[in-house]
């Protein structure tokens, strides 16, 4: 199986390499289908969290039953892990994106949840992340959004193999350049070591989400993340495309995507905010370099040309951020307003009233979007959340139990 996911990355890459690669990264355009299978709840329970010292986390949404007591006769199952070159000018030929995902208030999510089956679990992805480089750290804010666009917040975008018939989420294009990988691994092995297998590679990410952000805001955004997700047994690399976003999306297909996962456009603006940090390779943004109809600042587009120039035929990386590249703050905002972001669905974000006025306001108001971001950021978190009877906790992220 291994060898299977490998040949099929390199096919990826060759068929990038073999032709000029359309709508950034090697994403196809017009964008395929979508055809997620739909997410179907089940009935039954997940294994109840330890008494969490908060509340359990529900948004909006009246307070789900009190899980039942732990006994000796029924411990939890064993092992499963729980819970940006747009291509030429973009034709609004795309296919929608997947119909809106069934949500529920998930009741299986709590904060504090391993403070009595793990209770360090927290301190040591905040410990492992704290020593990953500031790129490392805008890595994993991108992992976790990708991983719950796709299936729901369940690391599917972790496994390296899954199905034999087909390559895992993680080969797919929009994936191909997911950083951050080494630093859940080493957060799962130490936790392994001194917790067993009891805390979810699913619950890892979202930690490491939440503390990426927490190091690249000068540590001013910090928030609870409820826990409680369990690991997903399907990994697809064909879910990839249509449930990801692509860097040339309009605005009303990052409304419709958006929605379909249970967000809403303030949501989106406000997730938008994470284009502050990070890089981004050229080809997500090239035609934008080339085409006289680009609203990008001159002197922006110019100095990109030169970064973006390379005699070997590499797709070259730029900064995000030309202000504020290592800081997660809302400079993102104050850039749109000046035209001075790289990706056509930056842009985009001015052509809508809505998104225009959120944009501004952000813009104005640093506190305003913490305060959102931490919000989107959990409710992101919430898409799909696996159980006991659709999930496991994986002993290692990287493959099923």
């Amino acid at each position: 199986m291994a060898k299977l996911a490998a040949a099929l990355t390199i096919l990826a890459l060759v068929a990038c390499v073999a032709r000029p690669c359309q709508a950034g990264y090697g994403y196809p355009n017009p964008m395929p289908s979508p055809s997620p299978p739909p997410y179907a709840p089940t009935t039954q329970s997940p294994p109840p969290p330890a008494t969490p010292s908060t509340a359990p986390y529900a948004p909006n949404t009246p307070s789900p039953p009190p899980p039942a007591p732990i006994t000796p006769s029924s411990p939890p199952p064993p092992s499963p892990i729980t819970p940006s070159s747009p291509p030429p000018p973009y034709t609004p030929s795309t296919p929608s994106p997947p119909p809106p995902t069934p949500r529920s208030p998930a009741p299986g999510l709590a904060v504090g949840y391993y403070q009595k089956t793990c209770y360090r679990a927290e301190e040591i992805v905040r410990e492992t992340v704290r020593d990953a480089s500031k790129g490392i750290m805008a890595g994993l804010i991108r992992m976790f959004f990708h991983d719950c666009f796709v299936r729901g917040c369940d690391a599917s975008v972790l496994l390296e193999t899954a199905d034999p018939n087909s390559a895992t989420e993680k080969f797919g294009i929009p994936n191909l350049s997911l950083r951050g990988f080494e630093v859940i691994n080493a957060a799962k092995d130490k936790i392994e070591e001194e917790c067993g297998t009891v805390v979810s590679c699913a619950d890892i990410l979202a930690f490491a989400g939440r503390d990426a952000t927490y190091f690249l805001s000068n540590k001013k955004v910090f928030f609870d993340m409820p826990a409680g997700r369990y690991d997903g047994r399907v990994s697809l690399i064909n879910e990839t495309l249509p449930n990801l976003p692509p860097p040339f999306a309009t605005v009303a297909q990052l409304k419709a995507n958006f929605a379909s996962k249970g967000l809403n456009t303030d949501d989106m603006v406000t997730l938008s905010g994470a284009h502050t940090i990070g890089i981004s390779h050229c080809s997500s943004f090239s035609d934008r370099l080339t085409s006289n109809s680009s609203d990008m600042d001159p002197s922006l587009k110019s100095k990109l040309e030169e970064e973006c120039k390379s005699s070997s035929g590499n797709d070259n990386t730029v900064i995000q951020d030309i202000k504020t590249p290592d800081k997660l703050d809302n400079q993102y905002y104050k850039n749109v307003l000046r035209h001075e972001v790289l990706f056509a669905s930056d842009a985009t974000l001015l052509t809508a009233t809505d998104t225009s006025d959120a944009v501004s306001a952000f813009a104005k108001n640093a506190k305003q979007w913490e305060d959102k971001f931490m919000a989107a950021m959990v409710k992101m978190g919430a898409i799909e959340i696996k159980t006991s009877a659709n999930g496991e906790i994986r002993r290692d992220c990287r493959v099923l139990n």
